[in-house]
């Protein structure tokens, strides 16, 4: 029963609080003391799908995103409106035509668009790192610590990544409340 209680509870931990783009950019305009995570995705992206499936749903890459980003889960072809940091982005599609990129998505990830990219912007909200491509959970852990936990500021990447699991891992597991 306990086995079964906890199960339960770290299933509960696995969701990811998505904010949508219009949310977010209405916490942007108050105190904020969380970086932002964008999510670019389409509908028709099998890579996309499989980290809403095996990473987003991981419960430390929850736990990470729920409490040090505002985790924004954004349709890079969609037809929001919005305004960010101060610019106004519109998607205006005629019926009938092929889905277009959203202007916020051109903006942020420039010429390099593919699905699914990552975008970390800092509490001001200044762009701090774009990542691209399908990451498991454990990889995405380690990148997500790296950015908000000021590890970036110590450490390059590499360094990161050698002494992730010894030294750094079992302290953001306390920090997260996950550790056994």
């Amino acid at each position: 029963m306990l086995l079964v209680a906890s199960l339960m509870a770290l299933g509960c931990q696995a969701q990811v609080n998505w904010k949508t783009i219009e949310q977010a950019s209405q916490v942007e305009r108050k105190s904020n003391n969380k970086m932002f995570f964008i999510d670019f995705s389409t509908s028709w992206c099998g890579w996309c799908k499989k980290m809403d499936r095996d990473t987003f749903s991981d419960p430390v890459v929850a736990a990470i995103l729920n409490r040090y980003y505002i985790p924004v889960h954004f349709d890079a072809e969609g037809s929001s409106s919005f305004t960010w940091n101060g610019t106004k982005y519109a998607n205006v599609q005629n019926s009938g035509q092929k889905a277009q990129t959203h202007p916020f998505t051109r903006a942020i990830l420039g010429q390099k668009i593919g699905y699914p990219s990552f975008a970390i912007f800092n509490k001001a909200g200044g762009l701090t790192q774009i990542l691209q491509g399908y990451h498991n959970a454990y990889d995405f852990s380690m990148i997500l610590w790296y950015f908000c936990s000021g590890d970036n500021n110590r450490y390059t990447f590499d360094e990161y990544q050698t002494i992730f699991q010894e030294e750094i891992k079992p302290d953001m597991m306390k920090k997260l409340g996950l550790a056994r």
